[in-house]
């Protein structure tokens, strides 16, 4: 008798014990099921999914032309004034081959081996697209197109990755008219990352070329 008391006893544990792991299943088969949920969420733009970057070599910087120069070449190189891209781009800041000879710099070897040499390829390429985009730069800098505000840094920054004529067409046509380079980057990406630096320094100039005084150029 005090046997059958004692299994009468456990049932109620065995019960629980069930129906807890029961649950616990139902709970768990049920962790990824969105069905009857209403889910509200916005997935990011492309552009606007950072990279985790360190940014220590130029947080001393701040917004000045030294901090745009080196977050630009941050992100086009990591600041490898020796680096060639797979589409055979050139140096920290990544230039051309078409984009240098414009410029007036015509020994590719003796480019990527003198970083003066770059720094002063990047500065001429600065008043260049800035002669040219003057008139945009003065109607737009403070507006917003496509959730960005249009800053003269950023215009610069988007037109040495897109070139000049590029960034006209899009801010002429409220940013309908984008672009893309090979590795998907768009203007708006550039808009955005390098607004708000002091790019006063840098002086409109239509004929620029590389400045080569005091530079040791092979012949």
């Amino acid at each position: 008798m005090n046997r059958n008391i004692i299994k009468l006893a456990a049932l109620p544990s065995v019960f629980g014990i069930v129906a807890l792991a029961t649950s616990l299943k139902e709970t768990e088969n049920n962790v990824s099921s969105t069905e009857g949920l209403e889910l509200f969420y916005t997935v990011p733009h492309a552009d606007e999914v950072e990279v985790n970057e360190s940014v220590a070599n130029v947080a001393a910087t701040g917004n000045s032309f030294t901090g745009f120069k080196q977050a630009l070449g941050f992100k086009e190189s990591q600041n490898d004034y020796s680096k060639i891209n797979k589409y055979g781009y050139l140096g920290k800041y990544q230039f051309g081959r078409s984009t240098l000879r414009l410029l007036g710099v015509t020994d590719t070897d003796e480019f990527l081996n003198n970083p003066i040499l770059q720094e002063r390829t990047f500065l001429a390429n600065a008043k260049r697209n800035k002669w040219v985009l003057r008139r945009d730069i003065k109607r737009y800098t403070g507006r917003t197109i496509n959730g960005v505000k249009i800053t003269e840094s950023g215009i610069l920054a988007a037109a040495h990755l897109a070139g000049p004529g590029s960034v006209k067409r899009y801010l002429r046509s409220g940013g309908v008219e984008g672009f893309r380079d090979a590795f998907g980057t768009s203007i708006r990406s550039y808009l955005k990352k390098f607004a708000g630096y002091d790019v006063s320094f840098i002086e409109a100039d239509r004929n620029a070329k590389v400045n080569i005084e005091g530079l040791a150029l092979n012949d």
